[in-house]
Parts: C-alpha cells; structure tokens; sequence
C-alpha cells in the first residue's frame, strides 16, 4: 500500500525554467527538516522556454517530484483545476514557481489545516514588493470581494493557499476564477477561512505574466463568480424578477398612453390628443415590455439548462497532455 502523504504542493507555471531548481530544492529542504511526506506537483502551463525540460531533470533526481504538462497556455485556473485532480495529500498548498512564495512558510500552513482544523488558509502578503499600480487596484478589488462575499480576507488573489483535500477534490476552478478560490469554496459547503500573514520575496528571475488586462478581468470574474454563486441553480429568481418587474411597467404605461388617448378622444370629443405611436412613452412602454419577456425567457432557459445540464469542461482536455514522470 503507498504510504500516505501529508502534503502535495501544487506549483503552476509559464516559462520559469530559472527558478525551477532552487524552488524544488528549497521545498525539499522545508519537508525533510520537518519530516513531511510529500509530493511537488508542478503544472506546466504552455511554456515555451526549457521549463518542461528541467522539470524531467529534476523529476529524475527526486521521485517526490510530479508533473503536468498541457500543449498550450491554458490559464492558471486551469493548471490549479488539474494540479487538484492530480493531488493525492491530505494537505493541499499552492504556490507560484516565481520564489515569490516561501516554502519556509508551508510547516505553518499545514499546522493550521490539521491541528486547528481550517477548511482553507489564503496567505497574506502584507508587505509587498509590487509597484503602487498594482497594489492599488488589488486592494480595491479585495475590499469589493470582502463586501460581496463576507469571507474576511485581505488577500484573495495570494498564490500561497492551504486546502484540505476534501477541498479541492469538491471545487472546480475554471476561466480565471483562482483569484476567488475562498469564495468558490464557501459557496461549495467550507465555511472555515481563515488568514496567515506570509512572507512576499522580491521576483528574483524573470518578468510577471499578468498584465493590465488582469483588473478588468478581476473585476468581470468578481460579477460573474458573486452571479453564479447566487443564481447559478436560480437564474428564474434573477431574470424572472427583472423581466416581470420590466414587462408590467412597460404594460402599466401602455395602459396609461392608451388611457389617456380614449379620455381625450372619446370622453372629451377632442380631436388635439396626439396619436399613440406619437408619443415617446410609447416606444419606452414597448422596449420595456419586448426586454422583460426576453429576461424571463432567458430565466427559464436557464431553469432548463441548470437542472439538465452535464458536468462541464472549460477547456478542451483532448488538447492537453499530462505526463507523470515517475
């Protein structure tokens, strides 16, 4: 029988063949001094440079070490969803393979999920090594996911995170919904979140992968995860409120033009009424009444879709090649 591993480390990557080396070597130094069981599972996202190739290298040399490899850039969502179905631990800890993240910080993440009994634990770079035009906008959007999702964190989007098992065997991460990984696992059941203050290390090789695009994105996966977290198996109670809310004004105000007009017309004998498709209200009353039964069309779709639906795959697996190297 194989002997039971206390932790798997998940590391997603693009094009970080420098760093490749010391991280796993920092990893194992941390797991023999604390006589951790262990496994590094290592996900190489697409990349074009040697990566894959020093992973082998250090696969042969140490057999704790596990790899995924997809065909193209998938996304870090992606390598994370993979990297958990692969994951064989009773702990789960995820890092960047950037050294940004201290593996000196995994003995105290794995304590916190076992001994106090935390279904999650997000790191927390309080000081950070990051220009201001990034700090900024991460601390809005952690202050908007804090209001939205009542999951008290300062750092949602902190590559350092330990799960239970339990965890990201029952989550699915898609698109690039790892920056809300806390809120997809709130709304999965796992209700103890909890927060550790890590340590954030300056880039040492190599340019970050995220651009700009990163805080539209952030906030459109923000409405989408906060959307589908409360009327993914729902979406009647959101497009049927609307759409009748919008289809009854749009009726009230029909009835009202069409009102006034037989008033004018026919009770008062005057010719001065203006006609109906004269009236401006008019078009308002029938764009209002066409969007709400588009909405509550939509809403019952949805119904038909969400109670029939399969499990879904966000990317095509027949394009990704997993490869265990021991």
């Amino acid at each position: 029988m194989k002997n039971q591993i206390n932790i798997s480390i998940v590391v997603p990557l693009l094009n970080e063949e420098e760093s490749l080396p010391e991280l796993s070597e920092w990893i194992d130094k941390v797991m023999r001094e604390n006589s951790f069981t262990y496994e590094i599972i290592f996900v190489n996202d697409g990349s074009t440079d040697n990566s894959w190739e020093v992973i082998t290298d250090l696969g042969a040399k140490n057999p704790s070490i596990r790899a995924i490899s997809f065909r193209r850039n998938y996304g870090k969502s992606a390598a994370l969803h993979e990297g958990f179905k692969a994951a064989e631990g009773s702990v789960v800890i995820t890092m960047d393979a950037d050294l940004q993240d201290s593996p000196d910080e995994i003995p105290d993440l794995y304590r916190l999920i076992v001994e106090e009994k935390y279904d999650l634990i997000s790191g927390w770079k309080k000081k950070r090594y990051d220009p201001i035009t990034k700090t900024i906008p991460t601390k809005f959007y952690n202050g908007v996911t804090r209001w939205v999702s009542g999951i008290k964190l300062n750092d949602f989007n902190c590559g350092l995170k330990a799960y239970r098992i339990d965890v990201v065997k029952s989550i699915e991460v898609y698109g690039e919904m790892h920056r809300y990984i806390p809120v997809i696992a709130k709304w999965a059941g796992f209700k103890k979140i909890g927060e550790k203050v890590v340590q954030h290390r300056a880039r040492k090789y190599g340019t970050t992968k995220f651009g700009l695009e990163r805080f539209v994105n952030g906030f459109l996966d923000l409405m989408s995860i906060t959307f589908v977290s409360r009327f993914g198996k729902k979406p009647m109670h959101f497009f049927g409120l609307f759409g009748t809310l919008f289809f009854f004004a749009g009726a009230l105000i029909a009835i009202a033009i069409g009102a006034e007009k037989i008033y004018y017309s026919w009770i008062l004998n005057q010719d001065m009424a203006r006609e109906v498709t004269e009236k401006p209200m008019f078009f308002v009353a029938l764009a209002m009444a066409i969007i709400g039964a588009q909405m509550f069309l939509a809403g019952f779709i949805g119904e038909l879709m969400s109670r029939n639906s399969p499990i879904r795959n966000y990317y095509h697996k027949k394009d990704s090649l997993r490869v265990d190297i021991n």
